[in-house]
């Protein structure tokens, strides 16, 4: 997890890379526990730091639909680290949808399922640190 990139800063925002999930399902892949396993570290190292992990979806599929399901996928990383030790005070879980697609693919465009699946990420916001 490069976090280097940015200050640690209230408000800064992280794209966790390598945290995709299938279409339509919110299961952690194997693929994505080394990057949460990153980031765990990255929260024991401060531990004053409060963080919002929010979730997106691609366009596919109904608005509403796309909105739980992103929120699914926010609280399934969420536990996952929880799961590691983190204090549930620190974590807060926000399913984004399809309202910040990353690419051109909105309801109507016709993509290729590796655009999709660029839209389905997950992103750490710093909410308080020290």
């Amino acid at each position: 997890l490069e976090l280097k990139l940015r200050p640690l800063i209230k408000d800064a925002i992280f794209r966790l890379e390598n945290i995709y999930y299938d279409y339509d399902k919110w299961d952690i892949l194997p693929e994505s526990e080394v990057e949460l396993n990153n980031l765990f570290d990255v929260l024991m190292q401060h531990p004053d730091m409060k963080i919002e992990l929010s979730s997106h979806t691609d366009a596919r599929g109904k608005d509403a639909y796309n909105l739980s399901l992103s929120d699914k996928r926010a609280k399934s990383a969420v536990a996952y680290l929880i799961q590691l030790g983190i204090e549930p005070s620190r974590i807060t879980a926000k399913g984004y949808g399809e309202t910040k697609l990353t690419n051109h693919c909105k309801n109507g465009i016709t993509c290729t399922d590796d655009e999709h699946r660029k839209n389905r990420r997950t992103e750490v916001k710093i909410v308080a640190v020290k």
